[in-house]
């Protein structure tokens, strides 16, 4: 038997490897068209609203709230020349805030409908209201900032000016975005208000939901990982710091899923003072007025107005023998 080696006639184009980028694609693009799993993408429809869109216009907004210290600068000119560089901005926040409210409100109306219309009458019509009701807002926005500048500056020492909180402060930053959000969420708009919100928490680490009510003169010191939820309610000089949560109680799995706006966050009465790392829960607690509570405490009940709740020690744990 011969043991002599044959070689192998190969016919046409050499067998290149397969990518492992081309696998990967052939699945994704299985999953996107996967019905049950429609709602995770929006492929070859109308436009949706855009983070640097709603960014845009919330920087629209704080220029004019803040002329100077948010945005260009504002030479130095009269009265006339002032209005008119008013008038300019408050014509590019109207296309600007329009534009990203109609993309917003003609998605929820699509996914309502079941349909994919690339254009929708109505939702421009809404849109135009939401718009111009936001911006007829800001003088009223603009007073109520320049209370909460105010109660910063009273409530921290270490502030050297209004400048410095309006340059420096974080809880500045997203207390003002909340208010802009807030108002427009009164005005019928609600995805918007939301993304809003979302590129303050993303900024500063603090979350407050565009849909808390909140009084005058509020200040929030330091501010990272505060927590505000949708339906908490916050009366006026109301100061709270870094870590603050005031949330909702966990609904039990298997239960109904609450309602939208149906009160699942606490009510802070008048003058309270919540402290570091403090978390109040549930929509039937209260923080009477002028109550202090300490940091790190844990509440689910009410606290009566004048009362001091004093914080919980951290204390490392003891070494295992």
């Amino acid at each position: 038997m011969s043991t002599e080696r044959r070689s192998l006639h190969v016919t046409g184009e050499p067998v290149v490897p397969r990518d492992p980028l081309d696998g990967v694609a052939d699945a994704l693009v299985e999953a996107y068209f996967d019905p049950s799993a429609a709602e995770m993408q929006h492929i070859g429809s109308y436009e949706l609203p855009s983070e640097a869109g709603v960014e845009y216009a919330v920087e629209l907004c704080r220029e004019l709230l803040f002329p100077g210290y948010a945005g260009p600068d504002v030479p130095r000119s009269d009265r006339r020349v002032v209005r008119e560089l008013v008038r300019g901005r408050l014509d590019d926040l109207r296309v600007a805030l329009h534009k990203q409210v109609y993309r917003a409100n003609h998605h929820k109306r699509q996914q309502l409908l079941g349909s994919k219309d690339l254009e929708c009458s109505d939702c421009t019509a809404k849109a135009e209201v939401q718009t111009e009701a936001l911006i007829a807002k800001l003088p009223e926005l603009r007073r109520q900032v320049r209370l909460d500048l105010r109660a910063a500056f009273e409530s921290d020492p270490a502030a050297t000016g209004i400048d410095e909180i309006l340059f420096c402060y974080p809880g500045t930053y997203a207390i003002t975005v909340y208010r802009i959000a807030h108002a427009l969420l009164c005005a019928g708009s609600v995805m918007v208000p939301r993304m809003m919100t979302e590129l303050a928490h993303r900024r500063t680490g603090i979350d407050i939901h565009p849909g808390a009510e909140i009084g005058e003169a509020f200040f929030i010191d330091h501010g990272t990982g505060v927590v505000i939820g949708e339906t908490t309610l916050i009366g006026k000089r109301v100061r709270i710091y870094q870590g603050v949560t005031l949330g909702a109680l966990t609904v039990p799995q298997g239960e109904a899923r609450p309602t939208p706006g149906q009160r699942r966050h606490p009510t802070i009465e008048d003058n309270a003072v919540i402290y570091a790392n403090a978390t109040i829960l549930g929509g039937n607690t209260v923080i009477g007025q002028g109550a202090v509570i300490g940091g790190n405490a844990f509440i689910t009940s009410s606290v009566a107005a004048g009362t001091r709740i004093s914080g919980q020690a951290r204390s490392a744990p003891a070494p295992v023998k």
